[in-house]
C-alpha cells in the first residue's frame, strides 16, 4: 500500500467532537458505542469519509496541522479511551472483544503520537496531501464529480486545501527552528512536484479534469457557471497555493535541510523513529531485532536465488545475474503500455481456477488494472487504490509505466500482481468492507503489519496458483522477498545506524536485481516514511509462520480455503490480537 494506498491514507484530521461521550456500561450497547466512534472519527476525517464513498463530507478538508486541531484530536481520543474503559471486556462476544482490543491499540498509539511533532514534517515526495489532492481534483478518484452538488463541494475542499498549505508552510518553519527537517535530497524531489501543478492556462490543470468531465445532463446554466467557477479556482486558489508551496521549498527551506538521511541525526528522533517502528509493526519488537531479522532473511533468500541461477544455467555469480535480468534484451519485450497492462490481466486470468480451490469468499467490489496518471508516475510504486463497499466505485491496481520499453518482466510481475491486486490488497480489503457483521471502524480501517503482510503473504501463495512456472518469473518473486526482507536492513540501518542513502542504495543493488534508479526510489521512500517498509515482512511471516505451526498442530484437519477464511474474516488486526485470535480457532480445530 504506497504506496500511497487509498485504503491506506494516513491524512488525520484534528477537530473538536464537543458532544460528551455516553457513559454506556451495557455491553448490550457495546455495539452503538463503536458506531457512534466511527461516525464521529468520520467528522473529523473526511477525506477518509470520501474513500469509503462517504459522501457528507466532501466539502470538508480540516487544517490538521494547526495547534488547536491538534489539541483537539488529543481530547478526542482521551473522550473515547476513557469511555472504553468502562466496559467489562469480559462481558463482550468474541467479536466485540476483538474490537475492544482494536480500537484500544489504536486510541493509545494516537495518544503516543502526541510525544512527537511529527506536524513539524508536514508531508513529503510520497506521503504528501499535495499529491492526493492532485488525484482527487483530477476527476478520476474517489472524490465524485457526478451532480452539481458534487462540483460545488470540491470547490470549497479547494479553498481549504489553501489555508491547509498555508499551516504546513508554518509548521515547515516551526520544524527548521526545531532541528526537525527533511533531508535536502528529497526536498528537491518535492519541488518540481509543486511546480508542475502551476500553469497559466487553466484547461491545461489537472484540475480542469472535471470540466471536461461534465455529465450530459447538468443544465447549460450549470455548466457554464461551473466551468466559469473552476477556471477562478484554478487560476486564483489552486495555482497560488502550489507555487507558494513550491516557491518556500526552493527558497527558504531547502537551504535549512539536513545532509543526513535518518531520524537519529535530529533530537528526539531515535524516539520518533521508535515510536514509527511499534505503530508500523503493531509489535513490540525492537528496532534491532528487526535488523537481525532482516540480515537473516537476506542470507536465506540469497541462496534461494542461488540455485534459480544454477538451474538456468547462468554461468557467474548472483550480482552478474543480476545485471543480465536488468540489461537483457529478452526481458524488454514491449512496445506500449497497453501491452504491459494486458499482461497483468493475463496473469490474472490464469490463476482464477487456482483461486477458488484456496478461498471460500470472492469480493463482490469490481476490480481495475490502471495505469498510473503521468503527473505522480515518476515517483510512485506499483499500488492499489481500494473500491467502495456499494461497488460504485471498483478496486484499482496502478501500474507506473515511465516507459513501456525498459519494463522489465523480470521485475516480478506475477509475484506483483499477487501483492497489489489479486488475492493480495483486493481480496483482503474488498472482503472486510463487505462484511457488514464487522463494525464500521474495522470495516474501514488498517494496520499496515496486517495489510501488507497479507499481500506479501500472498506472493507464496504463486506455486499454488499455477504461476511461477517460469523460473524467471520465480526469481522475480524471490526478488520482491528478498526486497522487503533488504527493507528491514535498511531501513532501521537509515534512521538508528547512519547508514547513508548511498550505502543504502549500494546493499540494495547487491542483493536483488534492481536498477539504481528503483533502488533510490525505494531509498528515499523510507527516508521519507520511517518504519512504513517494516510492516510488510514482519507481518508475513506472522501468517506464514501461523500456517506452518497449524499444518503441523492439525495435520489432515487442516484446510487452507479455512486458514485463509480466518486470516481475512475478521479484517485487519494488530498483530498480537491477530495471533491470538487465530490460535482459538486453531484449538476448536483439534
Amino acid at each position: 500500500m504506497k504506496r500511497i494506498s487509498v485504503a491506506m491514507i494516513m491524512v488525520i484530521v484534528f477537530l473538536a467532537c464537543k458532544q460528551p461521550i455516553k457513559n454506556l456500561s451495557d455491553s448490550s450497547k457495546f455495539e452503538s458505542f463503536l458506531e457512534n466512534y466511527y461516525q464521529d472519527q468520520l467528522k473529523l476525517t473526511p477525506l477518509q469519509a470520501t474513500i469509503v464513498g462517504d459522501e457528507r463530507y466532501n466539502d470538508l478538508l480540516p487544517n490538521d496541522g494547526s495547534l488547536a486541531s491538534i489539541e483537539n484530536w488529543k481530547q478526542f481520543n482521551t473522550r473515547y479511551l476513557d469511555s472504553l474503559k468502562s466496559y467489562d471486556r469480559t462481558e463482550l462476544n468474541a467479536n466485540d472483544q476483538l474490537s475492544f482490543d482494536n480500537l484500544k491499540y489504536q486510541l493509545e498509539m494516537n495518544l503516543e503520537a502526541n510525544k512527537f511533532h511529527f506536524e513539524y514534517l508536514p508531508f513529503n515526495q510520497m506521503d504528501a496531501l499535495p499529491l492526493i489532492i492532485g488525484q482527487l481534483g483530477s476527476g478520476t478518484s474517489a472524490q465524485p464529480f457526478k451532480t452539481v452538488k458534487n462540483y460545488e463541494d470540491w470547490l470549497k475542499r479547494v479553498d481549504a486545501f489553501a489555508v491547509w498549505s498555508d499551516t504546513a508552510i508554518g509548521n515547515f518553519k516551526k520544524g527548521i527552528a526545531a532541528g526537525i527537517v527533511m533531508p535536502k535530497i528529497l526536498v528537491e524531489k518535492m519541488i518540481p512536484q509543486m511546480k508542475s501543478m502551476v500553469v497559466s492556462d487553466p484547461k491545461k490543470s489537472l484540475f480542469y479534469g472535471p470540466i471536461d468531465l461534465l455529465p450530459k445532463d447538468f443544465s447549460a446554466a450549470d455548466k457554464e457557471r461551473l466551468t466559469k467557477e473552476y477556471t477562478n479556482s484554478i487560476l486564483h486558489v489552486i495555482v497560488p497555493a502550489y507555487k507558494k508551496l513550491g516557491d518556500f521549498l526552493q527558497n527558504e527551506y531547502l537551504p535549512k535541510t539536513r545532509l543526513s538521511s535518518g531520524f537519529s541525526s535530529f533530537s528526539g528522533g531515535v524516539e520518533m523513529y521508535t515510536y514509527q517502528v511499534k505503530l508500523q509493526t503493531t509489535t513490540n519488537k525492537t528496532p534491532e531485532e528487526i535488523y537481525q531479522t532482516g540480515l537473516n532473511e537476506v542470507a536465506r533468500i540469497r541462496k534461494a536465488m542461488d540455485s534459480i541461477k544454477i538451474s538456468v544455467g547462468f554461468n557467474g555469480d548472483l550480482n552478474a545475474f543480476f545485471q543480465f535480468m536488468k540489461d537483457d534484451k529478452q526481458f524488454k519485450p514491449y512496445h506500449n503500455a497497453k501491452e504491459i497492462i494486458a499482461t497483468f490481466e493475463n496473469i490474472h486470468q490464469r490463476m482464477q481456477p487456482n483461486l477458488k480451490k484456496i478461498f471460500l469468499h470472492t469480493p463482490k467490489t469490481p476490480f481495475e488494472i490502471r495505469q498510473t496518471e503521468a503527473f505522480r508516475a515518476a515517483s510512485a510504486s506499483a499500488e492499489y487504490n481500494s473500491g467502495s463497499a456499494d461497488g460504485k466505485r471498483p478496486g484499482i491496481f496502478y501500474v507506473p509505466i515511465l516507459d513501456a520499453t525498459t519494463f522489465n518482466t523480470t521485475s516480478g510481475m506475477e509475484s506483483l500482481f499477487l501483492h497489489e491486486a489479486i488475492p493480495g490488497h483486493h481480496y483482503q480489503i474488498s472482503l472486510t468492507q463487505e462484511n457488514t457483521e464487522l463494525p464500521k471502524f474495522r470495516r474501514y480501517g488498517g494496520h499496515n503489519a496486517y495489510v501488507e503482510g497479507w499481500a506479501l503473504y500472498c506472493e507464496s501463495l504463486g506455486k499454488e496458483l499455477g504461476l511461477y512456472k517460469d523460473p524467471y518469473q520465480y526469481m522475480g518473486a524471490l526478488g520482491d522477498e528478498m526486497h522487503r526482507a533488504i527493507r528491514l536492513v535498511v531501513d532501521v540501518a537509515i534512521h538508528l545506524k547512519n547508514m547513508t542513502r548511498e550505502e543504502a542504495i549500494k546493499y540494495m543493488m547487491d542483493n536483488e536485481a534492481i536498477s539504481e534508479q528503483g533502488a533510490t526510489a525505494e531509498i528515499e521512500r523510507y527516508m521519507a516514511i520511517p518504519a512504513q517498509a517494516l510492516g510488510y515482512k514482519t507481518g508475513s511471516m506472522k501468517i506464514s509462520s501461523l500456517r506452518l505451526k497449524y499444518e503441523k498442530e492439525l495435520g489432515t484437519k487442516f484446510n487452507l480455503a479455512e486458514f485463509h477464511d480466518q486470516v481475512l474474516k475478521d479484517g485487519s488486526l494488530p498483530l498480537g490480537v491477530f495471533e491470538s485470535k487465530m490460535d482459538k480457532w486453531a484449538a476448536t480445530k483439534k
